[in-house]
């Protein structure tokens, strides 16, 4: 039988064309729904920043760049605020003051079930009354469960360093008041805080986050001296923040602050420490630090040789255990320099222009570098402080004088040899 053509390709036409607006109308309706879906879920994510935001002016008293703050890692979710007044920032209660602040992701990644802090903005003035306090012969400069991590200068212009959980800078203030006092310049500091595997890369704060958070501190530095009178403005810092150099590491390849102890080749002393805690240089920092550190080897054949004998003294049963910690404080903070004293006895005044020892094994010298007073510490471990205090007096001496010729210094002062003597 023939196939009548025209009418049956007529009704195919008609069933598409059926089909087909059924299915535009079944899409146009999946688009509605989808874009009443995304406006909700976009006015939920308007809504939350613009909360978000808000708690963070509320507790950081607008200091701290909002933006910046939600662009850090754990920052996702609902933010929030401590409310009590030792966790907000109130200028007029005098400095320093710090904010906290909370997020429900940090709470989800953690499993706390509720919000957990995951950032701490802090700011100062100076002068301070804050005492400075180098480490005590008691202290342990490695860390016995995690890498050690000392800090980097930030760079770039700026006065500033970065730590394994955020970032600290300094801005002179020559003309600027708080709480109708002159100051001579203020601090800001942001960090993390405690930092876990779920915000890290490799056990260290992410790129992302580091960079975050210097722009955070600037910032903050810069906002609070517009409030303050200041008229000097931090530059921004530099991008891409390297990652920190986990130590220590061995004297022989000392090239940052502790470069002078591999110049002298005071390693090659199976009596003196092998590793190093280093940064690299910069003449800018209000603070230095040269660590000095017997690895487990040394140390432990210094002991079976010299003190194996010496009924008081242990054996060093861990990895820093014995050490020699440099500092240099300069500016402001040279003149709060407090050596730390034992059995309740009222600490050691580190003075300017003088130079000695305090109650234990922490030893001072002084300076001037640019008109600013700096004040350079060490500090010895126990037992270490036993064997080898003549010997280290040469060694004080030798950082002293590196420090003193690279930052241009004068007006040197050392302790005399008899405070290296037994007693």
């Amino acid at each position: 039988m023939a196939l009548n053509l025209p009418p049956l390709l007529h009704a195919v036409d008609e069933v598409e064309r059926a089909v087909t607006g059924n299915v535009r109308r079944s899409f146009n309706v999946l688009l509605c729904l989808v874009a009443v879906a995304t406006i909700g879920w976009s006015g939920t994510l308007l809504w939350q920043n613009w909360k978000g935001r808000q708690q963070i002016d509320e507790a950081c008293a607008g200091l701290v760049p909002a933006g910046r703050v939600l662009a850090l890692s754990p920052a996702g979710g609902t933010i929030s605020h401590r409310t009590a007044d030792k966790w907000t920032i109130e200028l007029d209660a005098g400095l320093p003051q710090y904010c906290e602040l909370l997020s429900t992701e940090a709470g989800a990644e953690y499993r706390t079930g509720e919000p957990w802090s995951f950032f701490k903005g802090v700011v100062g003035v100076l002068p301070s009354n804050e005492p400075v306090i180098p480490e005590t012969p008691g202290d342990n400069l490695v860390d016995r469960r995690n890498p050690t991590y000392p800090y980097e200068p930030l760079g770039g212009g700026v006065s500033g360093i970065v730590t394994a959980s955020g970032v600290s800078v300094d801005l002179p203030c020559a003309r600027g008041m708080s709480n109708g006092q002159p100051i001579t310049a203020l601090w800001a500091w942001a960090s993390l805080k405690d930092p876990g595997p779920p915000f890290t890369d490799n056990g260290q704060l992410t790129s992302h986050d580091r960079d975050t958070l210097a722009e955070i501190a600037v910032i903050t530095a810069n906002n609070l001296a517009e409030r303050l009178g200041c008229a000097e403005r931090l530059p921004d810092p530099p991008e891409d923040i390297p990652a920190l150099t986990p130590g220590p590491t061995p004297a022989v390849g000392a090239d940052g602050t502790c470069a002078w102890y591999r110049k002298a080749g005071f390693a090659r002393r199976k009596q003196l420490p092998d590793q190093v805690l280093e940064s690299r240089v910069d003449d800018k920092l209000w603070f230095e630090r040269c660590g000095l550190v017997l690895s487990s080897i040394r140390a432990n054949g210094l002991w079976r040789s010299d003190a194996a004998e010496l009924d008081d003294l242990s054996r060093p049963s861990d990895p820093g255990d014995w050490f020699v910690s440099l500092h240099t404080y300069s500016g402001e903070r040279a003149k709060r320099v407090h050596l730390k004293a034992t059995h309740g006895e009222p600490p050691v005044v580190a003075e300017p222009g003088k130079a000695g020892r305090g109650e234990t094994s922490v030893w001072w010298a002084s300076s001037r570098c640019e008109g600013k007073p700096q004040i350079h510490t060490m500090t010895v471990a126990y037992g270490y402080d036993k064997l080898m205090r003549s010997a280290l007096e040469k060694v004080f001496r030798a950082y002293v004088t590196d420090v003193v010729a690279r930052r241009g210094c004068t007006d040197t002062a050392f302790p005399t040899s008899s405070t290296f003597r037994a007693g």
